[in-house]
């Protein structure tokens, strides 16, 4: 069982006269209505009040709040302030990301073109593109024996699934490959996929959606070019950390979600209404809440290149103040248009992808579940991908879980049936385009979840006894 530490402090002081100063206020008493009242407080209204200045912003800027612009040393610059006048302790620190840049992405298959997206940090061709052969590789590339098929010279084709992007890339690389290709398992073009950063030995990497990739399946032979023109450079970046004045330091409720866009648009529902939600739900807190247990508040940089600023974040802390952080709490895109429901399944109840989260993410899980049913909505389960900011958390062993209303996913038909929406077609539209803006959000998904954020959090912040004994 997690034992909880009560850190006391007495300080006695004296003027120079000699007589003793007053002492500091009691901190309030932790309050067991604060669950029910913060979840009165929040309101939709108030975090869609946050997204507007997040458009606001990044019109202003450029028409995008990505890492290493002006648009978002912006927003950080907005959540600060925003959470030092209602009390917080604040901090930015810096770390450092690479930045990815896609100058030129084309793919043409005996001369027809075919639309590609490179993979993050993707190496680059020549200008003119990569030429060769295309070659099935078997399966879904994740053992070297799966590109058997490919020649040396060629362009591979592989199917997404189970391992890493840079697995199928290595495995390609390793057969001759010249470039590889990889297809959506949804019928939506592939723009989520990354080698990531660190990646070694592999090929210039595009994707493509179900319906193109199943077409050029049956092309084997057919003569391909892949032309991928990219740049990745260092800049650095901030994550905003804000954490209340009340609380036990030694068990700490962590919540976050990531505060960056892509290039291509002004991210507002990814990731500004997961930031906008955290932010309402900040403000009404307060930085000294009547709670047992230290709340901090996190928004992440550089998300959209690999999770580095969370990564940064938690692989840089102390194994003593790692130990600290009771639970992870995520918020990443929580207003989708055609929005599912989603909580991250931290028991493995659904027994798809990922395993279960660390010990306690089962309780994380059932807790937003329950704030979700109070707010209205009956929520399904979603698998821990890795693709959010919970990965370096869950990594070190930190129970995690968190809320998600879908991204280029197509939803179906038991779903519209349940949540409403459209059938056949992403939750997202939008995702990674310009067109994630302030009139595409679905205002009562951001209600909803906002409530049922505010109602975990503060149910964690009065206890996490539940989290060994649940």
């Amino acid at each position: 069982m997690r034992t909880v530490r009560t850190l006391v402090l007495v300080a006695i002081t004296t003027m120079a006269c000699g007589a003793p100063t007053a002492a500091p206020p009691a901190p309030p008493a932790p309050d067991p209505a604060l669950p029910s009242r913060l979840v009165t407080d929040v309101t939709g209204d108030g975090a869609f009040a946050h997204l507007s200045e997040l458009q606001r912003i990044a019109e202003a800027n450029g028409g995008n709040r990505a890492l290493g612009t002006p648009g978002y040393d912006a927003s950080v610059e907005y959540v600060a302030t925003a959470l030092r006048d209602a009390g917080y302790d604040v901090q930015t620190p810096t770390f450092t990301a690479r930045q990815f840049e896609v100058r030129q992405e084309q793919l043409a298959v005996e001369g027809e073109a075919v639309p590609v997206s490179a993979l993050g940090f993707s190496p680059t061709t020549p200008d003119a593109g990569v030429t060769g052969p295309l070659a099935l590789m078997a399966g879904e590339g994740c053992a070297p024996e799966d590109a058997a098929g490919v020649t040396p010279g060629s362009v591979a084709l592989v199917r997404r699934g189970t391992c890493t992007f840079a697995q199928k890339a290595a495995h390609a690389a390793g057969a001759g490959a010249v470039g590889l290709i990889v297809i959506n398992a949804e019928d939506v073009p592939l723009v989520d996929g990354t080698l990531g950063e660190g990646a070694t030995g592999v090929v210039p990497s595009g994707g493509v959606s179900r319906s193109a990739g199943d077409a050029l399946a049956a092309r084997a032979g057919a003569s391909v070019t892949l032309t991928l023109v990219t740049a990745a450079t260092e800049a650095q970046s901030r994550n905003v950390l804000a954490q209340t004045r009340t609380g036990n330091p030694d068990e700490v409720v962590v919540a976050g979600g990531h505060l960056d866009s892509v290039p291509e648009g002004p991210g507002i529902n990814d990731n500004g209404s997961g930031a906008a939600a955290l932010l309402e739900t900040a403000v009404r807190l307060g930085g000294s809440p009547p709670v047992a247990n230290a709340v901090r508040f996190a928004f992440w940089g550089a998300e959209e290149v690999g999770l580095v600023g969370s990564t940064s974040y938690v692989n840089g802390l102390p194994e003593p103040e790692r130990a600290r952080i009771a639970l992870y709490l995520n918020l990443d895109m929580v207003a989708s248009p055609n929005a599912g429901y989603l909580v991250y399944d931290g028991d493995d109840s659904d027994r798809t992808g990922a395993g279960p989260g660390p010990a306690g993410s089962a309780v994380v899980e059932r807790a937003l579940v329950e704030g979700l049913a109070a707010a209205g909505v009956t929520s399904a389960g979603t698998d821990f991908t890795g693709r959010s900011d919970y990965g370096p958390f869950i990594e070190h062993g930190i129970p995690a879980g968190g809320l998600f209303t879908g991204a280029e996913e197509v939803k179906t038909p038991e779903q519209a049936q349940q949540w409403g929406g459209t059938a056949g077609q992403p939750y997202d539209p939008c995702y990674h385009q310009a067109c994630d803006r302030l009139d595409t959000v679905d205002r009562t998904a951001l209600d909803r979840n906002t409530d049922a954020i505010a109602a975990a959090l503060a149910r964690f912040a009065l206890s996490t006894e539940e989290l060994t004994s649940g």
